[in-house]
């Protein structure tokens, strides 16, 4: 009458491989470009993804997100969407966000929308905030002059 119906084994959860493809897929995470502490690059070096430098450039860097790490060196302008110091920059950073840490040396203008600084850093330049334009007003319909009927 009351009985239990006999244990069948689970089936074992899905592997990642066996997951359904399509709308839910993750980007693949975004790894940094390496500049090794016993590396030395001369000349430019540019890309629209993140760097980060343990080593020396001598050169200007174009990038969208750059790490100066404590042993490294950059001599050359920075240009960049975020920028971190640890180490060593002669020559102008230009970023919406800077943060000089403790151990930061910088020797050259700084532009950005944001800056910050721990006590300990040394910054030697000026700080230039970025201009925004102010905002242009609505375009108004121009009115009609009054016409007159020979």
């Amino acid at each position: 009458m009351f009985s239990k119906p006999a244990k069948t084994p689970d089936a074992l959860p899905a592997s990642p491989s066996d997951a359904p493809h399509g709308g839910g897929k993750k980007a693949a995470p975004r790894v940094a470009s390496l500049v090794g502490a016993d590396a030395s690059i001369e000349g430019s070096v540019t890309g629209e993804g993140d760097l980060h430098i343990d080593g020396s450039v001598k050169g200007d860097i174009r990038v969208g997100r750059l790490t100066i790490g404590d042993t490294g060196h950059v001599e050359g302008g920075v240009y960049a969407e975020t920028v971190d110091v640890r180490g060593r920059v002669v020559g102008s950073i230009t970023a919406k966000q800077v943060r000089l840490y403790g151990t930061a040396y910088v020797d050259g203008d700084i532009t950005h929308e944001q800056l910050a600084m721990e006590t300990g850093a040394f910054f030697q330049g000026r700080s230039l905030k970025f201009q925004r334009p102010p905002p242009q007003p609505a375009a108004q319909p121009a009115l009609a002059a009054p016409t007159t009927l020979p």
